[in-house]
């Protein structure tokens, strides 16, 4: 738990954070061996069977007090927290106090689950809770307890509108126990963020609160002097103090905590100045030539598993006599073989409405992991350019970096940390191992009655789009609705033009329509709907269902390609059979899906295509296991990835240390 005590001098420092001491080799095996028994206890520690029922007995008093009285108790409650710290007593005290403040103002009282699920974040870990079982909810508990205490609390989310929308709705409970509750959002300028991050408890994407971070380091330098700091507010406006935004990084909870922590832990985050002038048009026009004039197999190798391209002796050999007449930057070997590099990445490792689609003559990068646009981001070394180029878009100016941090790196500087998502297990020593965060599984307040109705693996894509828009049929006549998952902007709209033609009525959600999300997903559970959506619909929106639905059987959702990562399609078979709800869900894939067509499929590949041969598609257990089989090669290769950037950063921050500069 938050121990107020042991962090009561970093608390009161001008700019709160934990200083993470770099690992040596004996650090990691010592970490490797004690690992196991430090997670139990941590686990032992929340498996404290006496919190609810002493929030119970506590909150039947409450229950008798006016919301003045209740006011009273909480104004009470903050001086004795901040007096004597988070004991268990003051804790359970705190809970009973938040649950009594969300019955009378939002009419939600929270289950035993969540009061569970409240202690687990308090204690530093992570709650695996199912989809559906009120995260945002949970959170309160913890939030409100950690902020009566005096301590700033950041809630993570990962997008503007779970932003807003969580701090409006739980803002009456804050309120009502004398909180202030602030939400920061793309759009506020530096005052307004300094206004919202000043108050008790804020909302925040989890993009938005790493750039106000290194913009503050980019204000202060690389290691704030503390003492200087201090001394700064003894001066006016212009101190480097009074520029940041932030208050520390103090307490952070952080909601769909795998996604945040291990899926966009692969991508560092960097802070770019603008160089105000528009690249040579001309040499990125040269480098496209150039790739289109060689030959995969020859000049360069694609490895589709790695998404990398490398260029062959014969490939350099080539550049080195077509630029043979050409100056400036074309007579560098490393530089014109860089140029090349990225022309071919451009080429074949990126997809227009996979990993960008155009809009209003701008390339937009797309989240593969949201399928959300990402509209404030660039690639980075030309390659942004070399993608409009191939587009026909207009030039953007070149960017330099000005700072760079990773999330493995950012959220292990907070004093103290815990996260909520539906899908942690696949990912519970990762997470551990860098974060020192440990899982605990908290139970369903209902039983699941979320039926699984097998996969079945095709041998084209125009098979499985044909089953899968047999099955939507089927199930429409049935009166059940129906949610399609697809991984890309491509298959969607593929999938719309199927549906069209068998004259069936939908709806297609993805990175061109992500301002109708909420709106779209929240109504997918009426009767006969059908929705089309890509992997922004499997976090965040509750899907209610009509009673007449719940009888035919419930929502029911359809994968059309296995994903990367094992818990981005739990997330999406979690959006039916929610609190209790009847539903079902089923995949269909095929052997010329991404994940099947690259390296990590090869042994299902062809072990498929042999059972493949009489016409027939594979199903049940079988195909499970190839297409699992794929997806576990995927998982190890993230996962090495991940690892390999954790280890780059270290080294870069020494080689920033020596140079000066931030991070």
């Amino acid at each position: 738990m938050f121990d107020l005590a042991r962090e009561r001098t970093a608390l009161h420092s001008a700019y709160p954070e934990r200083h993470v001491e770099k690992e040596g080799w004996l650090d990691r095996q010592g970490a490797r061996l004690a690992g196991p028994l430090l997670r139990r206890l941590q686990v032992r520690r929340c498996l404290n069977t006496t919190i609810v029922e002493e929030v119970t007995k506590q909150g039947a008093d409450l229950e008798r007090l006016t919301d003045d009285q209740l006011g009273q108790s909480a104004r009470q409650l903050r001086e004795e927290l901040r007096r004597h710290g988070l004991s268990d007593q003051l804790v359970c005290r705190s809970f009973a106090l938040v649950r009594e403040a969300a019955s009378r103002t939002l009419g939600q009282r929270h289950y035993d689950v969540q009061i569970f699920g409240g202690w687990v974040l308090l204690n530093g870990c992570i709650a695996e809770m199912t989809t559906g079982e009120g995260k945002t909810l949970t959170a309160t508990l913890a939030a409100a307890t950690v902020a009566l205490a005096g301590v700033p609390v950041h809630v993570i989310t990962v997008n503007d509108y779970l932003t807003a929308r969580d701090a409006r709705e739980m803002k009456p409970i804050y309120e009502m126990l004398g909180l202030t509750v602030g939400a920061v959002t793309h759009e506020l300028d530096p005052a307004a963020r300094r206004g919202a991050y000043a108050c008790d408890i804020t909302y925040c994407c989890n993009k938005e609160l790493a750039f106000d971070y290194l913009r503050d380091r980019l204000a202060v330098g690389r290691h704030p002097n503390r003492i200087q700091l201090q001394l700064e507010r003894l001066y006016g406006d212009a101190t480097r103090l009074r520029q940041l935004v932030l208050r520390g990084l103090c307490f952070g909870i952080i909601d769909e905590a795998d996604s945040v922590l291990v899926d966009e832990a692969r991508v560092p985050l960097i802070i770019s100045g603008s160089g105000g002038k528009v690249p040579e048009r001309q040499i990125y026009e040269t480098a496209l030539q150039l790739a289109q004039g060689l030959e995969r197999g020859q000049d360069f190798l694609l490895s589709g598993r790695e998404r990398s391209i490398r260029l062959t002796p014969q490939g350099q050999e080539t550049i080195t006599k077509q630029t043979q007449d050409l100056t400036g930057i074309w007579s560098g070997p490393r530089r014109r073989e860089e140029l090349v590099r990225q022309a071919l990445s451009a080429l074949h490792l990126f997809q227009r409405d996979i990993q960008y689609l155009v809009r209003d003559d701008k390339v937009q990068i797309i989240d593969e992991y949201t399928g959300r646009v990402m509209g404030d981001r660039s690639w980075e070394q030309g390659l942004h350019q070399m993608i409009e180029l191939k587009e026909g878009c207009s030039l953007t100016p070149m960017q330099t970096s000005l700072a760079r941090i990773t999330y493995q790196r950012f959220f292990r500087r907070y004093l103290w940390l815990s996260g909520m998502t539906g899908t942690a297990h696949e990912v519970a020593g990762e997470l551990w191992n860098v974060y020192r965060l440990a899982t605990v599984t908290v139970p369903t307040n209902r039983p699941l009655q979320r039926a699984w109705k097998g996969e079945r693996l095709f041998a084209t894509s125009e098979q499985k789009w044909d089953a899968v828009v047999d099955r939507i049929g089927e199930m429409r006549g049935q009166g059940r609705p129906v949610l399609v998952g697809t991984r890309s902007v491509a298959a969607s709209e593929t999938l719309s033009d199927q549906l069209a033609r068998a004259e069936i009525e939908h709806v297609v959600l993805n990175a061109r329509q992500d301002e109708e999300e909420a709106s779209v997903v929240a109504s997918a559970g009426e009767q006969g709907r059908v929705t089309v959506a890509t992997n922004m619909a499997g976090r965040g929106t509750d899907i209610k269902l009509a009673r007449s639905v719940a009888q035919a059987g419930g929502l029911h959702v359809i994968a059309t390609e296995r994903h990367e990562a094992k818990r981005i399609d739990r997330q999406l078979y979690g959006r039916t059979g929610r609190q209790g709800d009847p539903g079902s869900y089923e995949t269909v894939t095929s052997l010329e899906d991404e994940l099947l067509s690259t390296a990590h499929g090869r042994v299902a590949r062809w072990a498929a295509r042999l059972l493949l041969t009489s016409g027939k598609p594979l199903e049940g257990w079988l195909a499970q296991f190839l297409v699992g089989r794929a997806q576990r090669s995927a998982e190890r290769l993230h996962a090495r990835v991940r690892r390999d950037l954790l280890q780059h950063e270290d080294q870069l921050e020494s080689s920033l240390a020596f140079s000066g500069r931030v991070e």
